[in-house]
């Protein structure tokens, strides 16, 4: 039976995993995969990695090292994978689809729960406080939506903001063809939504592409969501945008700075991250700790899916979701 090294292991995780698995064996790990925690994958031959791991060309060497052949990403992003490092020298797989209705249903949540106060609300009622003042919102119908990104999740977003009777338009360089979806250009998109979604990949292209300067072209009050990947956002500009009111709010389940924080628990502990300790206080902003994608349908996809990328690296079959280092066109 082969041995697995399985990284920032959470109790979710298990549940699926152990389920599911019948040909491996699996060794749990807490710590992240770093530089530092690969010699916990000694005896080896696969690791099991997420979003957060630190996969560069230190930790690559550290796993060649001691003999493991392939790195299984149990999510669909890879962005913190040096895959051109990792060229020639170990396979790297991914989970392409896990749930994309997990992801766009938490995005309209985020929106529902900044527009109507629903936390506020809460808040109050617990202490018996029923007083209405503050928590006026407004109608989601016949608002518009700006899109930026049209895959899957964009996609599964368009459809659940048009049940809301929202107007939706969308950015995207690459338009999904044989879909009903009013493409715009990128400043039309910022100067015309009332929310703006984000749920686009990270690339050199999209990395920060809300910005400074585009955050001075967005409607006054805009509701900003982002459920892709951190760093889309410009973190201190989104913070002045919404302390100036350009930004009336903010539902945020990624963060640019959230590798050392999300998925663990600091209530005990002084943040020193400035700029999240300011977001986290506003009362227009909602920030969840990467929980989108958190659904069982999700987990036991990410676990079948995981497995089968196994079992094809361990079988010596062409690997289905296989990741490539692939050359910038100029």
């Amino acid at each position: 039976m082969e041995k697995i090294a399985f990284f920032d292991t959470k109790p979710y995780d298990k549940i699926w995993f152990d389920k599911l698995n019948t040909d491996y064996s699996i060794k749990y790990i807490e710590s992240k995969l770093t530089p530092d925690t690969v010699y916990a994958a000694k005896g080896c031959k696969a690791v099991v990695a997420f979003v957060n791991d630190t996969i560069s060309s230190e930790t690559i060497d550290g796993l060649c090292e001691i003999g493991v052949k392939l790195i299984a990403m149990r999510c669909a992003g890879y962005n913190n994978v040096d895959l051109k490092y990792a060229k020639d020298k170990i396979d790297v797989v991914r989970v392409p689809v896990y749930s994309p209705y997990a992801v766009a249903e938490h995005t309209m949540a985020l929106l529902l729960a900044i527009n109507r106060k629903i936390p506020r609300a809460f808040i109050r009622t617990r202490d018996f406080n029923f007083s209405l003042n503050g928590l006026t919102g407004f109608d989601l119908h016949g608002k518009t939506a700006g899109i930026i990104g049209t895959g899957q999740i964009g996609r599964i977003f368009i459809d659940i903001c048009k049940g809301f009777g929202m107007n939706v338009i969308a950015y995207d360089p690459y338009p999904a063809e044989g879909h009903d979806i009013e493409y715009v250009p990128l400043d039309k998109l910022l100067s015309e939504s009332d929310i703006i979604s984000l749920h686009c990949p990270l690339t050199s292209s999209t990395r920060y592409i809300i910005n400074e300067a585009n955050l001075a072209k967005v409607k006054d009050g805009v509701i900003i969501l982002n459920t892709s990947r951190g760093q889309l956002i410009d973190s201190d500009a989104l913070l002045q945008a919404l302390k100036d009111k350009r930004v009336g709010g903010a539902g945020l389940d990624v963060y640019e700075e959230e590798t050392d924080m999300f998925f663990e628990d600091y209530s005990g502990s002084v943040i020193q991250d400035d700029v999240l300790a300011l977001l986290v206080t506003m009362p227009n902003v909602i920030i969840t700790s990467h929980q989108a994608f958190l659904t069982n349908e999700a987990l036991n996809k990410i676990a079948e899916v995981t497995l089968f990328n196994l079992k094809q690296f361990f079988n010596g079959e062409a690997l289905q979701n296989s990741v490539v280092y692939q050359p910038r066109q100029k």
